[in-house]
């Protein structure tokens, strides 16, 4: 599967946010290297702190179906933004541990407008389990 069709993927998981607070809708898809995609979008609550982001879902839904970082190999998000939508800082340090570190991700929007990055370009120095030890 291609960037694009992932995109579209992220882009339909968007239609089921539950944003009535921010009326940010937000949908991501990650691909499995057996082609399986997962879905998630951000669903919101009224106290504010129990709300999760579209990424993170998209990640545990592929995490409770049995794949693991090693089965993953790209992670496409969308929203109604400018340019592309770049995950929370949250989002970042769960894909920094749950995702392949050197995998794709495709930060776009409802314009077909993606840009591709990775989690180590976009957090850089990671706090990890490395750190504990």
């Amino acid at each position: 599967m291609d960037k694009f069709a992932l995109h579209e993927k992220a882009k339909e998981a968007r239609k089921l946010s539950y944003s009535p607070y921010s009326h940010f809708a937000v949908g991501a898809a990650v691909l499995t290297k057996s082609g399986e995609v997962f879905l998630g979008a951000n669903i919101e609550n009224s106290a504010y702190p129990l709300c999760m982001c579209a990424e993170r879902n998209a990640l545990y839904n592929a995490y409770m179906h049995g794949f693991k970082k090693e089965d993953l190999v790209a992670l496409a998000l969308s929203a109604d933004t400018d340019g592309p939508c770049s995950p929370c800082g949250a989002c970042r340090q769960v894909i920094s541990e749950l995702f392949p570190k050197d995998a794709p991700i495709y930060m776009g929007n409802l314009k077909d407008n993606i840009q591709e990055t990775t989690i180590s370009e976009l957090l850089p120095f990671a706090f990890s389990g490395e750190d504990l030890e």
